[in-house]
């Protein structure tokens, strides 16, 4: 009898410890190489947020292929070169796929990572290196291309507003900025002509100053209908500020890196102000299924997201899920040759399009938000026309 309870007890430890084997191996890993310190981290702090909502709704829903997504963090530290050590250490660990920074500078060095161990990157950037001619072809971004956004604000303003003269004030910083009014500027000369650009003016996010460059714009003979700036916190707000102090009332437009209200207080009375995101957090945006997710993501958190960066994040995790269950299969190779078929697919983000050699959205609509008297409020989604990449 002695002997049947010691076998017993043997076959009952050994089935637990098979099913707990098993267990562990119903789970798919991804791995999140995110800034959760240092001076990046509340920039893509709601991209983190909308990616875990994505995981616990799909994890409810049954997870992919049957298995649970499991997260595997890693703090780069808002450190670029950081990256390619937790590209290493999640791979190591068993990602299949990893989340990386907003910014194609943080992203790279562990998307090249990725890249080189055959598993798919993802992340929020908007400029279009990140993707299969400058990183791979297991390189996708959700975000529109900067490109995309210069030149929807060069239509928006010619073609729905009829403004005929712009000024343009580019922080001179990072890639994004520079690319955004590059497009801007390509675009509006295309639409307004040449004489349609009163100036083009540079600073750097840091200067404590921009007194030059408001006194340029204030001592032009004929007075734009509106300033481009391309910019992003606190430079960005700084230069808002600025401008208005100087008697400078004109509309300002902007791109996503000025999205949210977090610091219109720096700005009292913000108005005339536009800027174009992937959809209003304020519960007015023009598509009901982007109201519904951010109600969602402010009961799971508490609150509102502070942009509308939780969608890249939320449809990042989307997009690689679905694409996975669409393969039957984790393999990079599988997963990226469905997302290349992705055609208008119906993200939370929007319509969403990859192709073989375009891992980026350039024509999906984005909505425009203004500010007045402080209050921030959809105007409506719009989408470029005419796009230039290179």
């Amino acid at each position: 009898m002695r002997k049947a309870t010691y076998l017993s007890a043997a076959l009952a430890a050994g089935l637990a410890f098979t099913t707990m084997t098993a267990g562990a191996a119903e789970t798919v890993k991804v791995g999140f190489v995110m800034p959760f310190s240092g001076w990046f981290q509340p920039i893509d702090a709601s991209t983190v947020n909308g990616a875990m909502l994505a995981v616990k709704e799909i994890n409810a829903a049954g997870g992919v292929l049957g298995q649970q997504i499991e997260v595997v963090k890693f703090d780069n530290k808002s450190e670029p070169p950081l990256g390619a050590d937790g590209a290493l250490e999640v791979i190591e660990k068993g990602a299949r796929a990893i989340l990386f920074p907003s910014d194609f500078d943080f992203g790279a060095p562990g998307a090249f990572v990725a890249q080189q161990n055959n598993v798919i990157s993802l992340s929020g950037a908007s400029d279009p290196k990140f993707g299969v001619k400058g990183i791979g072809p297991y390189a996708y971004s959700i975000s529109n291309a900067s490109q995309a956004q210069g030149a929807l604000l060069a239509e928006w303003a010619f073609n729905k507003q009829g403004w005929k003269t712009s000024y343009v004030l580019l922080d001179n910083t990072i890639s994004f900025t520079k690319s955004l009014c590059g497009s801007f500027v390509t675009r509006w000369k295309e639409l307004a002509g040449e004489q349609g650009l009163l100036g083009e003016d540079t600073f750097l996010n840091n200067d404590p100053s921009i007194s030059a460059q408001t006194s340029r714009i204030s001592g032009l003979a004929t007075k734009p209908d509106f300033v481009v700036l391309c910019s992003y916190a606190p430079g960005g707000p700084s230069a808002i500020r600025q401008l208005r102090a100087a008697g400078i009332d004109q509309p300002v437009l902007t791109g996503e890196s000025m999205d949210g209200d977090y610091w219109a207080g720096t700005v009292p009375g913000l108005s005339n102000f536009y800027v174009v995101n992937y959809g209003s957090v304020y519960g007015d945006d023009p598509d009901a299924k982007i109201v519904d997710l951010l109600k969602r993501y402010e009961t799971e958190y508490g609150q509102r997201s502070d942009a509308s960066y939780s969608l890249r994040g939320y449809s990042l995790i989307q997009a690689w899920a679905r694409a996975a269950e669409k393969a039957g299969s984790f393999d990079a190779d599988k997963v990226a040759a469905v997302l290349d078929t992705f055609k208008d697919e119906d993200l939370a983000i929007g319509p969403t399009t990859f192709t073989p050699d375009l891992h980026i959205a350039t024509t999906r609509p984005m909505t425009i938000v203004q500010a007045k008297d402080g209050k921030f409020s959809a105007v409506g989604k719009f989408a470029a026309e005419t796009v230039h990449l290179d």
